[in-house]
């Protein structure tokens, strides 16, 4: 009979050209250990590689998110500096590179520490109403080290972050609504997933992929090297979608007053 042992940590299933990423190790609480890191990166490497693939989403099975890293198990190679990703695969915090393929997450339960900051780490999240928060690395002599620092004072405010970064105080959905750390509650896990399905979908199959890979980058552009070099290429880009396939399909499906049908090219 199977043991849990034998069960993939994070399940990952094609939905047209969405990308399903399940942490799948619910008898821990989803927490972390080196084969889900390897797996959860191999399947960020998928969805950035394959140009089929337009949207991932993240979510999780049993009644939680996560409950951050197995420090039994992770900690020594935290420790010893090891970087526990596969060849070709990607930064699930994002913290290592440029990427072009949004994702949206849906939390739920338990969403502790390196689970918030793979929340800022995606573009679009939704939690459900029984979600709880905590940046809780303070309390274990640490401190975040997965991009909450950079990210959740640009996301919440410089005071909201740092009430929750340098207490490990937890918080619930409401707040995590109130200061931007997710964009939608809904009423129950179930619920989240669906929702972030159906957005993941409405980007993959109504959005022109070069347009979203463009916006990506346009606003990375201004985050990391400022507006004015953001501003700089506008105009640049512009013209390039334009004059791809899909600049032209959207061009004829506004004057044929139609859906566009865009193939990425």
């Amino acid at each position: 009979m199977p043991t849990a042992a034998d069960q993939p940590t994070v399940t990952v299933e094609r939905d047209g050209h969405v990308l399903l990423m399940g942490l799948h190790r619910p008898h821990k609480r989803n927490a972390f250990d080196r084969a889900m890191l390897a797996e959860l990166s191999a399947a960020y490497g998928l969805l950035e590689r394959d140009p089929d693939l337009r949207c991932g989403v993240l979510f999780a099975h049993g009644d939680h998110f996560t409950g951050g890293l197995d420090m039994v198990d992770v900690g020594p190679a935290v420790a010893a500096g090891e970087s526990p990703y596969p060849a070709g695969g990607g930064d699930p915090w994002r913290l290592a590179g440029d990427w072009t393929t949004p994702v949206v997450a849906a939390a739920k339960g338990w969403v502790m520490t390196l689970g918030i900051e793979l929340l800022l780490a995606a573009d679009v999240r939704i939690a459900s109403r029984d979600a709880r928060f905590s940046q809780f690395e303070v309390r274990r002599g640490i401190y975040p080290f997965g991009g909450a620092t950079i990210r959740f004072p640009r996301e919440a405010g410089w005071g909201n972050a740092m009430r929750w970064i340098l207490t490990g105080d937890e918080f619930d959905a409401a707040e995590a609504l109130r200061i931007g750390l997710v964009q939608e509650v809904t009423d129950d896990g179930a619920a989240a997933l669906a929702r972030a399905t159906q957005i993941a979908h409405t980007i993959a199959d109504r959005a022109a992929p070069l347009g979203v890979q463009t916006t990506l980058r346009s606003a990375h552009r201004a985050r990391d090297e400022g507006d004015a070099a953001a501003a700089a290429r506008l105009a640049e880009d512009v013209a390039r979608l334009f004059a791809s396939e899909d600049g032209r399909e959207g061009v004829q499906s506004f004057v044929e007053r139609r859906d566009a049908r865009f193939t990425g090219r």
